[in-house]
C-alpha cells in the first residue's frame, strides 16, 4: 500500500515487515499507524541496521503550511470555518471529564460515516467546535455500566461520529434553548457526539508519565516505556 498524503490519528500506514516506526507514528499487532495528524515519510536507511528497511515518520502540519504542502487535497485540508453536519466523523480533544459527559474540542471534520476516502481527507477547523459525548453515547451496550473517568482522560484525542447539536441562540435573542437536528449558523452550538462503535473512541492517549501510548487491546493502552497499562475507550484502528 502506498503511504497516503495526510495521515490521522489512528491510521493505518503499513506493515513492520516492510518498515520501521519512526517519530510520529506507533507499532501495534505488526502494523504501523500514526499518532498524530500530518505528512508520511519513508526515510531511506543510511546503514544496514533494521534489515534497511525504511523509516516511517509523520512531520505534523501547521496551520499556515496546510493548504500550502498537501497539492490536489489542500481544497479539503485547510483552515477553515466549516461545521459539522449530523453524521460527520470528527476528531477532537478532550478538554474536560465529569460523571455524566466528555467535552471535547473539535478540530478536524472528516466527513460522512462510511467513506472509504475518511483515511485521507478531512477538514481542519480555524477555531475548535466544542462538543460532548453523553455518558449513554460511549458505548453501545451495558451503557449504565459505563464509567467516563475510564474511558477517557483530558488530552486524549478521540474519533467520534456527530448524532446532533443543541443550538444556544445569540445574546439579544432571549427565547428558551432550542434544539435542532440540523445546523443553524446563527447559532453557537454544542455538538452531540458518539463513539459507540469499534471504530470510535480514543486514538492518541499520553500516560501519567507523559509518554505517547499504544493500544493493545479495545480498553487498554500502553506506556512503552515504562510498560503499564491505562484504561481507555479504545478506537479500532481503520
Amino acid at each position: 500500500m502506498s503511504l497516503p498524503t495526510l495521515a490521522l490519528p489512528g491510521q493505518l500506514l503499513g506493515s513492520s515487515s516492510k518498515y520501521v516506526s519512526g517519530p510520529g507514528t506507533y507499532l501495534h499487532a505488526s502494523n504501523i499507524y500514526a499518532s498524530l495528524s500530518g505528512q508520511p515519510a519513508a526515510t531511506t536507511p543510511t546503514s544496514k541496521s533494521h534489515l534497511n528497511k525504511p523509516t516511517l515518520t509523520i512531520t505534523r502540519l501547521s496551520s499556515s503550511s496546510a493548504t500550502a504542502s498537501l497539492g490536489p487535497v489542500s481544497e479539503r485540508i485547510n483552515n477553515t470555518n466549516a461545521l459539522p453536519k449530523v453524521g460527520d466523523v470528527v476528531l477532537g480533544r478532550v478538554t474536560r471529564c465529569t460523571m455524566k459527559q466528555v467535552n471535547v474540542g473539535i478540530v478536524v471534520v472528516v466527513g460522512a460515516e462510511g467513506k472509504e476516502e475518511l483515511r485521507v481527507e478531512g477538514t481542519v477547523c480555524a477555531h475548535e467546535i466544542q462538543g460532548v459525548v453523553r455518558r449513554e453515547d460511549v458505548r453501545a451496550t451495558e451503557k449504565e455500566k459505563v464509567d467516563v473517568g475510564e474511558g477517557f482522560r483530558v488530552g486524549d484525542v478521540i474519533r467520534a461520529v456527530v448524532v446532533g447539536f443543541k443550538a444556544f441562540p445569540m445574546p439579544a435573542m432571549r427565547t428558551k434553548v432550542r434544539y435542532f437536528t440540523q445546523i443553524s449558523l446563527g447559532d453557537q452550538s454544542n455538538y452531540y457526539l458518539t463513539t459507540a462503535k469499534n471504530e470510535l473512541g480514543v486514538i492518541l492517549a499520553k500516560s501519567e508519565n507523559g509518554n505517547t501510548m499504544y493500544p493493545i487491546n479495545w480498553k487498554d493502552f500502553m506506556d512503552p516505556v515504562t510498560g503499564e497499562t491505562e484504561t481507555r475507550k479504545v478506537a479500532k484502528p481503520l
